[in-house]
């Protein structure tokens, strides 16, 4: 789950995580208002939305308008608010129709000494949360592990443990910072740390991390995102989020109890297992296709979800075709088998459907299939089904 900047930096500061000043508007009168409380000399207004590259990124109708820009009065703070709140911003990340602002952050000013880089994620590898840092601030932290990853500088840390004394100093000696900055450091990192594990997250990122002419850090953005499967241990978190910037099917998807992201291809999937729904896109890229989607039905769906899940799938206007791809383990075939055509029969199909089915009670699912009436493409294994689902689009 994504949360906006603002609500990030409340998090950050409720952390102990140092954080500029700043007021959420919703109105370009707020933004006004807001300028005014925070000193009424400089301050920057930036447009809320899920997504990063907000301060190259442009409205939609004007491109002269950016997400993030300065302003030194409240009449250019309500002018900026007015031509952010209610257009779409086109970033990196959007795509070309770009995202809804719906609100905006109106924060303080500082003086800027440094930007520097700081992230953390969970290392895989390691299987340990891990802090990133870079000398690299405000720069897509993409292009510099492509292309200095020498300027990027990692420490591996015990999440009952926390992040350690002596890992602060090493980063510090790394990015080149000294008195007052390290001790800023020591207290900035490991409270960033401490609410990574407290909080569940999959991602938190600050950049820039600035330094100011006085010596200490300040996160000047943030990003946070949490890991899905611990949320019921967080229900304070789920009150942060907004579902206006959620793609509706996913979150029909997950009410239904079923896991599904949208992608740019026409080729829909339906799948139980997340390695299996991978495998299966991978298979249709193989042999020529584009995946529409990835949709997980789980190890125990029944009709209504498979309906559901049909109904979801049928919904994209891209999809031209939907390839099944069931493994029977705990479910069983001639289940599978049963909501499929049930599904069907409900959902009604103006697209071809290619079905494999493999696993337990397999020859009783293909047979209720085959006797159903229903105009199903069977596949005898997962090429085959490819092959199949890529032909029925052409």
């Amino acid at each position: 789950m994504k949360i906006h900047e603002y609500q990030a930096k409340q998090l950050l500061r409720e952390a102990g995580v140092s954080v500029p000043a700043g007021i959420m508007a919703t109105s370009a009168a707020e933004a006004a208002a807001a300028f005014t409380t925070l000193g009424g000399s400089l301050a920057v207004v930036k447009a809320q939305i899920h997504a990063g590259g907000r301060g190259k990124g442009t409205i939609k109708d004007n491109p002269k308008q950016h997400g993030v820009q300065l302003v030194r009065s409240a009449a250019e703070a309500t002018s900026v608010a007015g031509a952010l709140l209610g257009h779409e911003l086109v970033t990196i990340q959007t795509g070309p129709e770009g995202q809804a602002v719906r609100r905006v952050l109106v924060e303080a000013g500082c003086e800027i000494a440094r930007e520097l880089y700081l992230g953390i994620v969970i290392d895989r590898a390691a299987g340990l949360p891990v802090l990133m840092a870079s000398s690299a601030g405000g720069m897509n932290i993409e292009d510099v592990a492509a292309k200095t990853p020498e300027l990027i500088f990692k420490q591996n840390f015990c999440p009952d443990a926390g992040l350690q004394s002596y890992q602060v100093r090493k980063l510090c000696a790394m990015l080149d910072l000294k008195g007052t900055s390290v001790r800023s450091a020591e207290k900035f990192m490991k409270s960033l740390c401490k609410l990574f594990v407290s909080l569940d997250c999959s991602l938190v990122e600050i950049n820039p991390l600035v330094v100011t002419k006085a010596g200490d850090l300040l996160a000047l953005d943030a990003k946070i995102s949490f890991d899905d499967n611990a949320l019921f241990r967080h229900p304070q978190l789920e009150e942060l989020r907004d579902t206006s910037e959620e793609d509706p099917n996913e979150l029909r998807a997950g009410k239904a109890g079923l896991s599904y992201v949208q992608l740019e291809g026409n080729i829909g999937c339906l799948v139980n297992g997340a390695g299996l729904a991978m495998a299966t896109m991978d298979l249709v890229k193989l042999h020529g296709g584009e995946p529409a989607n990835f949709l997980d039905v789980g190890g125990g769906a029944n009709t209504e979800q498979v309906t559901e899940a049909f109904r979801i799938l049928l919904s994209d206007k891209n999809v031209k075709a939907v390839l099944v791809n069931i493994f029977g383990g705990i479910m069983r075939c001639t289940t599978i088998a049963s909501a499929i055509v049930e599904a069907y029969k409900t959902v009604g199909f103006n697209v071809p459907l290619v079905v494999r089915l493999e696993g337990t009670e397999v020859e009783q699912g293909r047979k209720i299939l085959k006797e159903s009436g229903v105009d199903i493409i069977a596949a005898s294994d997962l090429t085959d089904a490819a092959n199949k689902v890529v032909a029925a689009t052409s």
